[in-house]
């Protein structure tokens, strides 16, 4: 009689990046989960060569916005279905976008919409971050407790936008509940006073060309607003994750503040590595491709971010995808001013390939580093380790097989968003996921789409950090 195979799956002769090395093992799968790592493991029902691959962990992405309600009048490109689908095409296996609550709104039924948003549409495993742009009482005390106990443990709060900024009042009010409720607060930090100062004074001078998008949002309005959120959190002792961080100055306040011993954390993305202020500066509106906010700055802020990157200053590294189409961004015409361009891009699929190519490929970070930076670190930090972020036995099989050498010019023509564009068209990369592996289920072989909408699962995450029900030492002297 013939026994049955040991493992669903085995992924055999690749080299496992593993959280401490890179061995040449096997990797067992059995019932979506990593259930062996070693050499010569026995047969599985199905079997994958990765010989003179790599087999890294999948993915997270845990700054990601799709199907978000509309925006002005408009709507992200991307829903759950194709914003997903072109994660797993780019190795991500788990994402956590956003379910943003602006001014009047209930946070509860913002974030009801989005799981019903999700749910039929889901290729791969999904979180929930909560953005809070309005922190009533009742938001304050029901919504946003209830919520963390059901698995949303982080909250995004923001500096600017109008119908989302928090005045500081209000974000020490989050900071307090986040720290009675053990969740992580991202804070998009720009100076929106200044923002709002040299918009309205570069309209007066008709200066309302694309250049002048970067010159509005003032490298001096990060750098304050980082200091000025490290500030309120020290004061309340509320852990918080800097997002986006985008100019040299900030980085350097983030820096100080760990030197000190504070719980502050920060990411990076794609844009502010690749892309820079040139780019938005064209001569016809080809530059709205690259609009974002923080927008990519000077090509001298570069060496500060990969410095970050190095010494652990910056511990996540994440798309930011925020996809608008090209001619949303320039419904006004051939002469839509600089504020009236949608702030966002695609990067969702693009994101590992291009920090693997600089990065691991450029010599400059290991692939333990790579892993870390775009699954290990969001994973810890954003309550889903240990399902997520690193192979190893009893985590689930989310695994990106990758073919190292592989060189790739960028084209929109190949990825999967819906976005009628990439900013990051026609750069050359050397490495690119070939396979994706979402609870070891194959969803992606080189060029072909196994997965559907729907096979995705909301992911309950755990709270990143102890509840702290005492008063601050400020409160209690």
């Amino acid at each position: 009689m013939t026994s049955e195979p040991a493992f669903d799956l085995v992924i055999r002769g690749g080299r496992v990046v593993l959280p401490d090395a890179t061995r040449d093992i096997d990797v067992g799968i059995r019932n979506g989960v990593v259930a062996a790592l070693g050499a010569d493991l026995p047969e599985g029902k199905e079997e994958i060569s990765a010989a003179g691959r790599l087999v890294l962990p999948g993915g997270v992405d845990s700054h990601c916005h799709m199907d978000q309600q509309p925006w002005e009048g408009k709507a992200t490109a991307d829903d759950f279905d194709t914003g997903t689908l072109s994660a797993l095409c780019g190795g991500t296996t788990t994402v956590v976008p956003f379910a943003m609550q602006m001014r009047g709104q209930s946070l509860r039924a913002i974030v009801d919409d989005y799981h019903a948003r999700a749910r039929p549409k889901a290729h791969i495993d999904y979180g929930i971050h909560l953005i809070v742009g309005d922190p009533s009482p009742e938001v304050l005390r029901d919504e946003i407790p209830a919520l963390v106990a059901e698995g949303c443990t982080s909250m995004k709060i923001y500096l600017t936008y109008e119908g989302l900024k928090l005045d500081d009042y209000e974000v020490l009010n989050v900071l307090d509940v986040a720290r009675s409720q053990g969740a992580m607060v991202m804070v998009h930090a720009e100076n929106d006073a200044c923002i709002r100062w040299l918009t309205e004074r570069f309209i007066a001078a008709r200066k309302t060309q694309l250049r002048y998008h970067e010159k509005a949002h003032p490298e001096i309005g990060d750098r304050e607003a980082t200091f000025r959120a490290i500030s309120l959190s020290e004061l309340i002792e509320t852990p918080i994750l800097i997002s986006h961080v985008a100019a040299a100055g900030a980085v350097e306040e983030i820096r100080r503040a760990k030197a000190r011993g504070l719980l502050v954390y920060a990411e990076t993305c794609p844009q502010y590595l690749f892309l820079s202020a040139e780019d938005i500066d064209t001569h016809d509106l080809c530059g709205a491709k690259c609009v974002c906010t923080p927008p990519p700055r000077d090509k001298s802020n570069q060496p500060e971010i990969w410095r970050g990157i190095l010494d652990g200053t910056l511990e996540v590294f994440t798309s930011d995808h925020s996809p608008w189409n090209y001619t949303d961004k320039i419904a006004g015409g051939p002469d839509t001013p600089f504020h009236r361009i949608p702030n966002g891009i695609p990067g969702i699929e693009t994101r590992l390939a291009l920090l693997f190519s600089a990065g691991v490929n450029g010599g400059r970070i290991s692939l333990q580093k790579f892993a870390d930076l775009t699954a290990g670190a969001p994973a810890r930090l954003f309550g889903l380790h240990p399902r997520k972020g690193l192979i190893a036995v009893g985590a689930d099989a989310d695994i990106a097989i990758w073919d190292p050498e592989r060189v790739v010019t960028i084209g929109n023509d190949m990825l999967h968003h819906a976005t009628d564009h990439t900013p990051y068209e026609g750069q050359v990369v050397r490495g690119w996921p070939v396979m994706t592996i979402s609870r070891g289920e194959l969803v992606w072989d080189d060029g072909k789409v196994l997965s559907c909408p729907g096979r995705g699962q909301f992911v309950p995450r755990l709270r990143p950090f102890p509840p702290q029900q005492g008063l601050s030492r400020v409160l209690a002297s």
